[in-house]
């Protein structure tokens, strides 16, 4: 009898660590388990150097979205990023500018979004016309280096 005691009370604590591990798994991922509406936006960049998909996108230091997709046009050379967005952030106005930003000196890249003045209003598959790429750390240490050789 002690030892079925035992017995049930070690599956209860392996059962226990398998939800915990779960439960971090699901929240260092990054899926979103809750059911929040979203619209799409895309913006073109000339650089987007680093930037991934799932990477956040903030407005006024505040997560609004995640990156879904980034693909390229060759037409044109640029990067085309598309963004999913919390419909309850608020509305964005058409002249929202979009830069792609980096989480300290050396941290991740991601999408900060800078709100306009406008009164009219981005709607589900617009696309944000102001951006401006990365700055990338590497190119301006090369352009600072050539610099100072000549």
């Amino acid at each position: 009898m002690r030892m079925r005691i035992v017995e049930i009370s070690v599956g209860g604590f392996v059962l226990a660590g398998v939800l915990a591990l779960l439960f971090l798994a699901v929240r260092v991922s990054g899926i979103d388990v809750q059911d929040s509406a979203t619209y799409t936006l895309t913006a073109r960049f000339s650089d987007v150097a680093g930037l991934k998909r799932r990477a956040k996108v903030s407005l006024a230091g505040v997560t609004i979205g995640r990156v879904v997709d980034i693909k390229v046009d060759a037409a044109y050379g640029e990067a085309v990023v598309y963004m999913e967005l919390d419909v309850d952030a608020g509305e964005l106005s058409t002249d929202t500018g979009a830069q792609v930003l980096t989480e300290g000196i050396l941290g991740a890249r991601y999408i900060g979004l800078l709100q306009g003045a406008e009164d009219d209003v981005l709607v589900d598959g617009g696309e944000i016309v102001d951006t401006q790429g990365a700055l990338v750390l590497e190119r301006i240490i090369g352009d600072l280096v050539t610099r100072l050789g000549s």
